[in-house]
């Protein structure tokens, strides 16, 4: 089994709690990327972000002198979001962080498909970016089916959002995947909230390597944060948890 899951926009440098166990596959790639978006101005940057004038100047900053080699932080580490606080890897025991170098993997539009301890630096490029580069017209299309076929012989546990999942599942088979879904019942139709869902998938991932959990069948048992398992709603596929029952 692969667990995969998106990374997060907001990123910090941990050089002292855990090292790097090497560093991401497709670093040539990145390399790429990397000189892109050097050369690209100031103006150009921030309307390829989408973000505020502090944010992108923070960005461009590291652009400057970013180093993908040296100074590095386990990924897993590396990534602040809400999800990332809902896992709380800082606090994991071995055998759990054991359970995600062998199962978790971070979709990333920078680094293409990270493993836990992966090193990395902070960065911001979000896999639906309109990068063209290598003749391709974005981000996708870029990385094409490399990342999937990294995920090749394993079946995958998708709670990655869909502008990540994307990424994927255009080369995968359908019954090679498993995406769960976390929503709640308003007016009568299930909604999914991006908060909500974001903390549903971390505090997973936590569960997962709390329990140790290798199979479909036993995904259904999740309960945390007043999910249940929908049964009516789920398929072979997609698993619907609802929050607070119908």
């Amino acid at each position: 089994m692969k667990i995969l899951l998106a990374p997060a926009k907001k990123m910090n440098m941990d050089t002292d709690t855990l090292p790097p166990e090497g560093l991401p596959q497709f670093l040539p790639q990145t390399e790429r990327l990397l000189t892109a978006l050097q050369s690209m101005s100031e103006k150009e940057l921030q309307t390829l972000w989408k973000c505020s004038g502090k944010i992108a100047q923070l960005n461009i900053e590291r652009l400057k002198t970013m180093d993908l080699r040296q100074s590095l932080t386990p990924a897993l580490l590396s990534y602040e979001g809400i999800q990332y606080r809902y896992m709380a890897p800082g606090v994991m025991e071995g055998c759990q962080l054991e359970y995600l170098r062998k199962h978790l993997r971070i979709l990333s539009g920078f680094y293409g498909l990270l493993r836990p301890f992966d090193g990395v630096t902070p960065y911001r490029l979000e896999m639906q970016a309109k990068l063209a580069v290598a003749g391709a017209k974005d981000l996708y299309a870029f990385w094409g089916d490399s990342l999937a076929k990294q995920l090749e012989g394993d079946w995958v546990l998708n709670l990655a959002s869909k502008e990540y999942s994307k990424a994927v599942t255009p080369y995968l088979s359908e019954n090679s995947m498993l995406t769960c879904v976390f929503g709640e019942w308003l007016n009568g139709k299930v909604v999914e909230k991006g908060t909500m869902c974001k903390m549903a998938r971390g505090q997973m991932v936590r569960w997962l390597a709390e329990n140790n959990i290798e199979t479909p069948e036993e995904i259904c048992e999740f309960a945390d944060l007043e999910y249940g398992f929908d049964t009516e709603l789920s398929t072979e596929n997609t698993y619907v948890f609802i929050k607070g029952g119908r």
